[in-house]
């Protein structure tokens, strides 16, 4: 860095801020520099400061750009920001973007092995540069540690110029290492080499300091995928039918991790579950059905374009009511997409997924506890309504680490298996025809017996002759008795949508929050949108700005649902998706006119930040 430029960046005061900045690290994929930037946001995790991490990265091997961005917030505040205050520039190839998104006053931290021109520069940033190539060379002679320990030098950097504690880093790396000690030194000599450069050759220079604090507690950092995968072993999972598709290949890795903790028996060393890598989405949505409708607990995990594939069975599914659990981790679309970017854009697909007249309940959860609780409640909901019921979730979930209170589990909680029949319930009579008009007194498998427009059913081999059945993807009658009628299909469809009306008080309800003062404004928000949402509220509310807010958790909606939007002049929608579907779905659903909704987009496939948000509903309302 030349001494011109350095007169330059001092004209301008650099930021200052303890425990509430947001430091990102620009890599490049297959390089060794995932470890190391996450052991960065554990170890301020370690000293009690909250972080809120997001991993960008490609959706090849190795080779193109990467980021992970790290916010660090003493208040609590776990969704995006949005801007840089530290940029940790080590790929060369997106450096000039990466230079532009440091917000005014901050830091570019870069590899100063080689001169820049000035022109590569700002004026207006504060610039480190550490000869970290030039320290590699001369401690290390194989090109892939030269490499591999640049990332941890890098650390060791960064660290001490933000006073983290060097106690803590090298405790986190000795976790890591622990069956394999002999890197546990080799990793500390690393960490000291870009500490000790830092310490000599820095200091001062940088106005951002993480202090010890107690604002983490007892919360633990886990990833979404990783709490669905745990959340289908406690919802009493046992089967688990899935193709390979990013982002939600790993729940299916982690219901198996979990199952081989929980689910084997001690006694024979047995496996208790089942797990089928299908050949395609269709074979495996196709062996969760079928073991639906043997009694067992089935889930799937699949991503938009295996929704797709996915689509005649769900409609099956849905007529011959068969209990499906679809897990999709929403990414980019449509089509391929951005397979590694997120977004809420499965929304109408979900809802209505498969040709002809259908209506799935949705779970929408906030964060990787409400996952693990959702997920659970899956299960439940789609026995005792006899149907798939998808959760939707997304990448940001995921595949990210999210600060979480620890997941909790009522051991005294029983499953809620529905209205299954025993064989007791068939030599008794119990919950047969009783109309004369409609045929003896038998069991009717598609029979409303109780009003609530669900049936009763029969698993295999309940009984030796009682309560069997036979069904199939097309126009039958109460009794399960082919019939392609218009008044027995009619009849069929239309106790179908009573049952929608059942599920509305079953599947999880909306939680409000009334603003300070009286308004005639509303915001509806959902899924991941939540921590960036909440932060808005705050920052929105110093501007003057009051919003009654409704976080919508499950579909289909209930009145409060339709209550809070009818009882607002306007109702800002905050999602995730180009063409405002979950606005789409309330209009279609509530009846309700849409000129009452103010749609807030957010859809270049990075999490939605406060930033964003803060600014599209000020512009809106026309307050500066």
């Amino acid at each position: 860095m030349s001494s011109t430029l350095e007169a330059r960046t001092k004209k301008v005061p650099p930021i200052t801020a303890v425990n509430d900045f947001v430091v990102k690290f620009a890599n490049v994929n297959g390089s060794g520099s995932a470890s190391a930037n996450e052991m960065f946001a554990r170890s301020i995790l370690r000293m009690g400061v909250p972080v809120a991490s997001r991993n960008i990265f490609p959706s090849n091997i190795q080779g193109l750009p990467t980021w992970y961005e790290v916010r660090v917030s003493g208040q609590g505040w776990l969704g995006r920001r949005g801007g840089v205050d530290l940029m940790v520039a080590m790929n060369p190839q997106t450096w000039d973007a990466d230079v532009v998104s440091i917000d005014k006053g901050g830091y570019l931290f870069y590899d100063n092995s080689k001169p820049l021109p000035d022109s590569k520069f700002r004026d207006d940033i504060h610039v480190i540069g550490v000869p970290l190539t030039e320290i590699c060379n001369k401690a290390y002679r194989d090109p892939r540690q030269r490499q591999l320990f640049k990332n941890i030098i890098y650390l060791g950097a960064v660290a001490q110029l933000l006073d983290m504690e060097m106690g803590v880093l090298e405790q986190l790396i000795g976790e890591q290492y622990k069956k394999k000690e002999s890197l546990i030194a080799a990793n500390h000599q690393a960490l000291h080499m870009g500490w000790d450069y830092a310490k000599e050759h820095l200091h001062g220079v940088c106005g951002l300091s993480v202090k010890r604090a107690n604002a983490v507690g007892d919360r633990i950092f886990i990833n979404g995928n990783d709490a669905a995968g745990l959340g289908a072993v406690y919802g009493g999972a046992t089967i688990a039918a899935w193709y390979p598709i990013t982002p939600s290949t790993s729940v299916a890795e982690a219901f198996m991790k979990h199952c081989r903790n929980h689910r084997v028996d001690a006694a024979t060393g047995k496996n208790k579950f089942a797990i089928i890598q299908a050949e395609d989405e269709i074979s495996a949505i196709g062996a969760v059905v079928g073991a639906g409708w043997n009694g067992a607990r089935a889930f799937t995990a699949t991503s938009g374009p295996g929704i797709s594939l996915m689509q005649e069975t769900f409609g099956f599914a849905y007529f011959a009511e068969v209990p499906a659990v679809i897990i999709d981790v929403q990414r980019g679309g449509p089509s391929t997409g951005m397979p590694t970017r997120t977004q809420q854009s499965d929304i109408l697909i979900a809802a209505y997924a498969s040709h002809g007249d259908t209506k799935h309940p949705i779970l929408f959860p906030r964060d990787p506890g409400e996952l693990f609780e959702m997920t659970a409640q899956a299960l439940d909901l789609a026995e005792r309504l006899q149907t798939p019921v998808f959760v939707l979730e997304d990448l940001d979930i995921g595949m990210n680490d999210w600060l979480c209170e620890p997941l909790k589990w009522d051991d005294k909680r029983e499953y809620d298996r529905g209205k299954i029949m025993t064989a007791a319930d068939l030599d008794a009579g119990n919950h047969f025809n009783k109309d004369p008009k409609i045929g003896p007194l038998t069991f009717g498998r598609y029979l409303d017996v109780d009003g609530d427009a669900i049936p009763y059913r029969t698993l295999p081999g309940t009984h030796p002759s009682k309560g069997s059945y036979f069904t199939r993807g097309s126009s039958r009658d109460r009794f399960a008795r082919y019939s392609e009628l218009g008044p027995v299909y009619a009849d069929n469809m239309q106790r179908l949508l009573r049952k929608f009306e059942t599920a509305k008080s079953l599947v999880p309800g909306p939680v409000r929050r009334n603003a300070k003062q009286k308004t005639n404004h509303g915001v509806i928000y959902f899924g991941s949108t939540t921590p960036a949402m909440e932060e808005s509220l705050a920052a929105l509310e110093t501007r003057g700005i009051h919003l009654n807010t409704l976080r919508l958790r499950a579909f289909p909606f209930s009145d409060e649902v339709v209550d809070f939007i009818n009882a607002h002049d306007q109702v800002f929608i905050i999602e995730q998706n180009r063409d405002a579907q979950m606005r789409t779905l309330l209009v279609n659903e509530c009846a309700i006119d849409p000129a009452r909704f103010i749609s807030i987009l957010h859809y270049d496939g990075t999490p939605i930040t406060a930033r964003f948000v803060i600014d599209a509903i000020a512009e809106r309302m026309n307050v500066k």
